[in-house]
């Protein structure tokens, strides 16, 4: 793969996080989600984009109205892309079973997304949610 396209599937991972994830952008995420789209990471229920969306949409940004991506560094090779990354906010809503407690958190991510005709095909992710959810109880 040439520099240009390497760079251009960066742009679209970038573009995702930015809009979709910390905006909430509908009309972006249907651009950049393809069709068969499969997130290796997500149980089977919530395998498709929908499930990715609704994990977006329904659960991490009502519990963090604030939420912001910020993007560390980004990696990209033949269609991947590997960015490390982390999600930041207030939680001012409930998130699963926790109601809000005030606490500003920050979930570390790795994600790596494959890209095909510049969507979003297939997505592997590690994070750090289970320990903020952890640290939440406690409060």
């Amino acid at each position: 793969m040439t520099t240009e396209i390497l760079e251009k599937n960066k742009e679209i991972v970038i573009r995702f996080n930015k809009e979709v994830i910390e905006q909430g952008n509908l009309d972006t995420f249907r651009q950049l989600m393809d069709n068969d789209f499969i997130n290796r990471t997500a149980p089977a229920a919530a395998n498709g984009a929908d499930g990715m969306w609704n994990t977006f949409s329904n659960v991490l940004r009502p519990a963090f109205p604030d939420l912001t991506v910020e993007i560390y560094e980004q990696i990209a090779e033949g269609d991947k892309v590997v960015t490390r990354k982390s999600i930041a906010g207030t939680h001012n809503g409930k998130l699963f079973d926790i109601p809000p407690t005030g606490q500003k958190i920050r979930i570390d991510v790795i994600d790596i997304v494959r890209v095909k005709d510049g969507k979003y095909i297939e997505h592997w992710g590690i994070n750090t949610l289970q320990t903020v959810l952890s640290e939440l109880k406690k409060v």
